[in-house]
């Protein structure tokens, strides 16, 4: 039974009736909008308010409170005193004689320290400060003046230790009398930081007596601020033990580190042991700094007793020595003392540890980067030694010892990894595993040993980090206890794993042998690896999506995937070195290199829907893109790889899973092959080649459409359509005669016009694509004509004009470019 009328008659009916109620519809709305603004009221006009008289304003507040205001008033007087009395001191001293100089000091300096009494009995207590402060400073001046007048020939170094004694003692007693006043203890204590090191000074001592004095100073601090009951004098004296005792500290670490000789080193140490003494006394008896103190007493005691040792043995050596008496730190864990203090002495080892590994880690990046400075030399011949393969001289004989240095401290983190808490023991358990791994790399060259030890050294930390990386995820290991160590523990072993396979793929570059043995070793070792991992990456058990087992079984996926993309990459460079100890061109090579992406489908095809399948096809296709840089230059082997990367392609195509994609892919790379090819052959006349490929492709593309009429026209019929009128599109553009332009633009309008005619997509679309630019070319150079004969202003003002045309039917054309878009989406 046959409809009447027929679909595309009735279809074409519908599509009519749908345009006019369209427009119907916007006539309504605009008649309803019309409507609406009669029945809306207009607004009532709202008379604006007269201004009413101003008010007076508030009473401002003051900005400033009555004390502010009196302490700033004492402040500024004070400070002008000061500044005249020390005028009258300095300037105008010589205008009277000695008898009338000490009567006006001695009694202006009598009344100021006797006035602050007499106001603290009145309750005046600021102006007191302010009196109090000044008769210091009077007293400062006294102090000057009896230099000048009495004592002129003393030594200026040795009066002022005494005279900041004597003052520091006068202004303490001056103080604990009128303990009121807040200014005198605090100056005091301040005062009396100089006496000591200026003594060591003026006598001339050495740089050990004077640490000594900064010491002695730092201590008498620290009893100031222990038995001092006044709060500024407390402050003030804790603040200058520190400065004076890390003074003291700095000076005598800076001697032990470059004395010459173990005698010379012990003078500092001792001095460096008293200051470590003090500073873990102060631990134990002041909870508030019990962290900081127990930190320089652990730092100070590693560099007294390393500072011995330091001058008998080399350098390198010493570091370890400083290590080792950093490490014994870590014996206080068990020791009674507090907590905040044990925290301290560790804190002090860990800096150790860090400070030498620092030193060691110039000779790891060495070890590793270095390499890459000789990449240039491929293939030139075995080094004499793994230094000279690396090419980097560090003053390797200095860093011998680094691997020891790095091997003690991963040592040092695995020992302390139960007594951390859970928190820390992710980062120590990986910096171990870090520190253990750089030791062994960096041993051949420290050593200096042969070039084969060396890149087998690379190969057996490789093999050893990957092995930890697998095992860390083996359900056996995953059952152990604290598995959330191993996610992190895992990752580090592989960063370092693949970090030392791609240096020692640089260092086997030496020679031909090397280079083979070593990138089959590693693609073995990757291989191994992520096949292992496939059991850890599946097997999650009855563990929910957020346990630590589930987040290590997706961390195993993810390893074992990056895993095969590298065995994918070790493989195409393995093919390479193969082929070039061959001596193989470079076309050739390209070809070769095509077996990995037909590998990679096969291997795919197996894996199917298993995560490793696609990322391992996605690599493996981008060595196709490798074969395509080899053959660069040969346009016949550029074709070939294209062709064979096609029939890749079109093999993947076969899997339901991956048709879409890879037949697109195929049918794009079989014309662009045909392309390269009727270039290569440097043929004008390409639609006789490309016309018996059309003609078949139709008609299967006709074919298919009768059986599967919800096939789309770009499967059917756009592969075909393409393989010519593109080439021919190409051809055109470089023609100067008019024959192929004109039939190539009859035959697009008549693709345009069928597509039109049976509303297919692919036909209305490429026809009138290339008809456009097809029209394009044949136009061009009359196009340039008129632009170069009319006046400049003119294509401005036409562009001008076009803007106001767009934007005043704006909304008329978002409404065609929707009903063009619905008819294009109803095509097939």
């Amino acid at each position: 039974m046959e409809n009447v009328p027929r679909p595309a008659e009735e279809l074409a009916v519908l599509d009519h009736e749908l345009a006019r109620i369209d427009a119907r519809r916007e006539q309504l709305l605009a008649r309803r909008s019309y409507l609406l603004t009669l029945l809306t009221p207009p607004r009532p006009v709202v008379p604006r308010p007269q201004h009413a008289p101003a008010a007076r304003p508030a009473a401002r507040a003051p900005e400033t409170s009555p004390p502010s205001v009196q302490n700033a008033l004492l402040a500024l007087g004070g400070v002008l005193l000061t500044i005249a009395a020390i005028a009258f001191t300095v300037v105008s001293w010589g205008s009277m004689g000695i008898g009338g100089r000490s009567a006006v000091l001695g009694t202006v300096t009598a009344a100021a320290l006797a006035t602050p009494a007499l106001l603290l009995r009145r309750a005046l207590t600021s102006t007191a400060e302010a009196v109090g402060a000044l008769a210091l400073v009077l007293t400062v001046l006294d102090a000057y003046a009896l230099y000048r007048v009495a004592l002129p020939d003393a030594d200026p170094l040795g009066y002022t230790a005494a005279a900041c004694a004597v003052l520091a003692a006068g202004w303490a007693a001056y103080g604990l009398l009128l303990d009121r006043l807040r200014t005198p203890l605090p100056a005091a204590v301040l005062t009396a930081q100089l006496p000591l090191p200026l003594w060591a000074l003026a006598a001339g001592a050495s740089q050990v007596t004077f640490a000594w004095a900064l010491l002695v100073t730092a201590v008498a601090d620290i009893a100031i601020a222990r038995w001092t009951g006044q709060e500024p004098a407390r402050s003030v004296a804790g603040v200058t033990a520190w400065v004076a005792g890390g003074w003291a500290l700095l000076i005598a670490g800076g001697l032990s580190v470059t004395a010459g000789s173990p005698l010379d080193a012990a003078r500092p140490g001792a001095l460096l042991l008293a200051g470590a003494g003090v500073a873990l006394l102060v631990a134990v008896r002041v909870p508030g700094v019990a962290f900081a103190g127990a930190l320089v007493a652990g730092l100070a005691a590693t560099v007294a007793t390393g500072g011995v040792l330091r001058p008998s043995v080399p350098f390198s050596w010493a570091v370890v020595g400083y290590l080792l008496c950093g490490a014994a730190l870590l014996a206080a864990v068990r020791a009674p003392l507090p907590r905040a203090a044990v925290h301290g002495l560790c804190t002090a080892a860990g800096t150790v540890v860090t400070v030498a590994v620092v030193w060691a880690l110039p000779s790891v990046a060495a070890a590793l980067l270095g390499p890459v400075s000789v990449v240039d030399d491929i293939w030139s011949g075995a080094p004499g030694g793994a230094r000279e393969a690396i090419g980097i001289d560090l003053g390797w004989p200095a860093m011998a010892t680094a691997p020891l240095v790095l091997l003690i401290s991963a040592g040092l983190l695995a020992l302390a990894y139960g007594r951390l808490p859970a928190s820390a023991r992710p980062a120590a358990l990986s910096g171990a595993t870090a520190l253990g791994w750089a030791a062994v790399l960096v041993l051949p060259s420290a050593l200096d040993l042969g070039y084969a030890t060396a890149v087998a050294t690379g190969l057996v930390t490789t093999a050893g980090a990957l092995t930890l990386a697998v095992y860390a995820h083996l359900p056996s290991a995953r059952r152990r206890p604290a598995p959330e160590v191993l996610p992190e523990f895992s990752t580090t072993a592989l960063v370092c794993a693949l970090t030392g396979a791609g240096s020692v793929s640089m260092l086997s570059l030496a020679t031909e042998t090397t280079t083979h043995v070593t990138l089959g070793v590693l693609l073995a070792l990757f291989c191994g690896a992520a096949v292992a991992l496939n059991a850890a990456g599946t097997d999650t058990g009855t563990d929910t999506e957020a346990s630590p087992s589930a987040r290590a079984a997706f961390i195993a996926r993810s390893f074992q995937t990056l895993l095969a993309c590298l065995a994918v990459v070790t493989t195409v460079a393995l093919l390479c070195a193969l082929c070039a100890s061959a001596g193989l061109p470079r076309e050739h090579v390209a070809l070769v290199v095509l077996a990995v992406p037909a590998a990679g489908a096969l291997l795919g095809a197996r894996l199917r829907r298993h995560p490793v399948a696609l990322p391992t096809e996605l690599t493996a296709a981008g060595a196709g893109l490798l074969a395509l840089g080899l053959a660069a230059g040969r346009p016949e082997t550029v074709a070939l790889v294209l062709a064979l990367c096609a029939v890749v392609a079109a093999g993947t195509a076969l899997r339901p899973d991956r048709r879409p994609a890879a037949g697109y892919l195929a049918a794009a790379l079989f014309v662009l092959a045909t392309w390269v090819r009727l270039y290569a052959s440097d043929v004008a006349t390409p639609e006789a080649y490309t016309l018996p490929v059309t003609v078949p492709a139709l008609v299967v593309g006709v074919l298919r459409r009768r059986g599967d009429p919800e096939a789309s026209s770009w499967t059917a019929y756009g592969p075909g359509l393409a393989a010519t009128l593109l080439p021919s599109l190409a051809a055109a553009w470089g023609d100067t005669h008019w024959l192929r332009p004109l039939v190539l633009g009859i035959a697009a309008l008549a693709v345009t016009l069928v597509g039109a005619r049976l509303r297919l997509q692919a036909l209305l679309v490429l026809g009138g694509a290339v008809l456009a630019l097809d029209t394009l070319h044949e136009l061009a150079p009359y196009i340039v004509q008129v632009v170069g004969a009319l006046p400049r202003w003119l294509p401005p003002a036409l562009a001008g004009l076009l803007l106001l045309a767009v934007g005043a039917t704006y909304e008329r054309r978002l409404n065609d470019a929707r009903r063009l878009r619905e008819s294009l989406g109803r095509m097939r």
